[in-house]
């Protein structure tokens, strides 16, 4: 039982509550029974499971840990002071996971499954990019291309709006350079979005899988990175607002494609 919260290994799993110790040690931590249970159950791989036994009053939840006993997973008990310490909210459930981040390489991603792929550039905001990984999961998407500067999808705040969508979805990073010359060797459809462009996103026929192209918060998209789509969609709107929140916007789109792919 760790009683103390200068134990070298529970100062490391604090630790990652920053994007350097995740980006070094290629791991991020997770807390509460639902977030566990889902990196369980889509194979993610948990290093280490820390449980405040005290505080861990769910059976499903003691079978989590069983489970993970099983496959080779470190089990850490500690003490409910201690496990609060690590807490990122309110009144812990009394377990948490140190899981291994899973990357795709872009070049491998030669032909795509479902809907497709969400090419994110330059996106800030965790929460945003949580939601949007929750909603590509939702309507059955592969996964998430991260390009240039964009937030950390293990990102506590990431990891808790994508409702364990971190899991199921695949995760690849490369630089726009790199992202524009894997889609000309390949020709995956690619479909930007645009205040500017001239055809609602209603009046496209999409064909999928295809890749949705979404610009950073404040800029959008660049003219090269528009240059280089396919088709450009834009959102009707009629009130007083200039833009949507970028999460709101994938999601309109997506939910369109998706019930395009869904009627055919």
């Amino acid at each position: 039982m760790i009683s103390s919260s200068g134990n070298t290994t529970i100062k490391a799993i604090r630790h990652l509550r920053q994007r350097k110790s995740r980006d070094e040690r290629g791991t991020f931590y997770i807390e509460g029974i639902r977030l566990v249970g889902q990196a369980v159950d889509l194979g993610a791989s948990v290093e280490t499971c820390v449980i405040a036994p005290a505080l861990l009053s769910s059976v499903y939840a003691r079978g989590l840990v069983e489970q993970l006993r099983v496959s080779g997973a470190e089990v850490l008990e500690l003490t409910p002071e201690v496990f609060r310490g690590l807490a990122m909210k309110d009144n812990p459930q009394g377990i948490g996971a140190v899981v291994r981040q899973r990357w795709s390489e872009l070049g491998d991603i030669t032909e795509m499954h479902g809907l497709g792929w969400v090419a994110l550039d330059g996106i800030a905001d965790p929460g945003n990019l949580g939601t949007i990984l929750r909603t590509c999961d939702a309507v059955g998407c592969e996964g998430v291309l991260l390009l240039g500067g964009t937030t950390d999808p293990h990102d506590p705040s990431a990891v808790r709006a994508s409702m364990g969508a971190v899991f199921s979805q695949r995760l690849a990073r490369a630089t726009f350079d790199d992202f524009a010359a894997w889609r000309t060797e390949y020709g995956h459809p690619l479909v930007g979005t645009s205040d500017q462009a001239e055809q609602p996103y209603r009046a496209v026929s999409y064909t999928t899988p295809l890749v949705l192209l979404m610009g950073s918060e404040r800029h959008g998209l660049t003219d090269t990175q528009r240059a280089i789509c396919d088709a450009m969609v834009r959102i009707p709107m009629a009130g007083t607002a200039d833009s949507l929140n970028l999460a709101v916007a994938t999601g309109v789109v997506l939910y369109e494609v998706f019930h395009q792919h869904q009627n055919r």
